[in-house]
């Protein structure tokens, strides 16, 4: 089953796809609530290249590896990605004042559609509060 969410970022697309791409960004906005966080980040945007995000707990009681291949780039547009048998993509729709992003992946089993959702926006909420406090 796949899942969606979006959110729209008011701001120019060059600056919302750096924010995405750059490791030490996502390092800033990458995590679902306050009690996590993204310690470190490697990107190597390009197709057939390597990304990981590692998210720990800040209390250090758990973490895990976000890591994948990119299957299709293309710029200030659109990314695809593969991460542990399952796919994700990423839309940037310019809109008049900013951005839309839109991710689309496939659900996992071990949490419920709603949490995985939740979890996703949770996420994709902070970067857009990110970006638009980079203005």
């Amino acid at each position: 089953m796949k899942i969606s969410i979006e959110t729209t970022v008011r701001a120019p697309v060059a600056e919302v796809w750096r924010a995405w791409t750059s490791p030490e960004d996502i390092k800033q906005w990458n995590a679902a609530s306050d009690d996590w966080h993204t310690v470190s980040s490697s990107v190597d945007l390009r197709e057939g290249g390597a990304f990981s995000s590692r998210m720990e707990a800040k209390d250090g009681s758990m973490g895990f590896d976000f890591a994948g291949t990119y299957t299709k780039i293309v710029p200030h547009k659109l990314i695809e990605c593969a991460f542990g048998g399952r796919s994700l993509q990423v839309e940037f729709i310019e809109i008049p004042g900013g951005v839309t992003v839109r991710e689309t992946f496939d659900a996992e089993d071990t949490h419920s559609i709603e949490q995985q959702r939740d979890g996703w926006q949770a996420i994709l909420d902070k970067f857009a509060h990110h970006v638009e406090n980079l203005r």
